[in-house]
């Protein structure tokens, strides 16, 4: 498929909005903190079609109620001012749902974003460090997004702990678990989730054009894959016109996977 699309077709980016806006679905009135290009167009979309009482954030300081994922100036339609004080306030209100990123991954999402390699004082990668990764999973519904499935991201350890995966939130106890709540991971090739009775991270459905066996052989652990796994959902014919006219009339979700085909 090319990546302009005619009309009935659709891309893999367009597969994995339709995914990341899935991940907000039953959230209700929370604020919607998705993080990234893609993850910011299936943000709008949820919210523009199955879940419109979602609060918008613009990842900046403002929650706006237009649903183009990127706009400036006179083009924000602004609902409220979002300053870090209130962001904190939502934050560990826990009526918030974050979709980040991460450099690694384990089978029970522990999320690393902070440096690769053990020793985190020499590391030999130096990346973004801890930023609220470690608050948003203990305090907030939280999902990833990661656009290129593959062994260097879902590893058997992740080199540094940012986001608290299930096996470390169990071992801290009620205090963590009464408030955790570890949903989703969306990538170019997937859709995964915990939803096993140990927490191991299990593959929910493979993007069309994507088999099992693929997606199992580009994870650097075992996953738990069921019986029958489905396909990921593609867009309907009004989704795809809203992707296209409203929400991302530049195709800057196309950019974001590098084989969108």
């Amino acid at each position: 498929m090319a990546n302009a699309p005619t009309t009935g077709e659709f891309t893999r980016a367009d597969v994995c909005a339709i995914a990341l806006a899935e991940c907000f679905r039953n959230d209700g009135e929370i604020l919607a903190n998705p993080i990234g290009t893609l993850p910011m167009v299936g943000g709008r979309l949820a919210r523009a079609t199955f879940e419109p009482d979602l609060m918008m954030t613009d990842s900046e300081a403002l929650l706006i109620t237009n649903d183009q994922a990127y706009s400036w100036g006179d083009a924000k339609v602004i609902e409220t001012y979002n300053p870090y004080r209130t962001m904190f306030d939502v934050v560990y209100s826990g009526r918030r749902h974050v979709i980040m990123g991460a450099s690694q991954i384990d089978r029970f999402g522990n999320q690393n974003i902070a440096a690769i390699g053990r020793d985190y004082a020499h590391p030999k990668r130096q990346l973004i460090g801890f930023r609220g990764a470690p608050g948003n999973t203990v305090y907030n519904k939280t999902s990833y997004w990661i656009p290129n499935h593959s062994t260097q991201v879902f590893v058997d350890q992740v080199d540094v702990v940012t986001g608290v995966g299930w096996d470390r939130a169990i071992a801290a106890g009620p205090s963590v678990t009464d408030f955790y709540n570890l949903h989703r991971v969306v990538t170019n090739l997937a859709v995964l989730d915990w939803e096993t009775p140990d927490h191991r991270m299990r593959l929910r459905s493979v993007h069309p054009g994507t088999t099992v066996e693929q997606v199992v052989a580009l994870t650097g652990f075992e996953l738990v894959v069921p019986d029958n796994v489905p396909q990921s959902r593609t867009p309907t014919p009004d989704e795809l016109t809203i992707l296209r006219r409203v929400i991302d009339p530049q195709d800057r979700r196309q950019r974001e996977i590098a084989n969108n085909s």
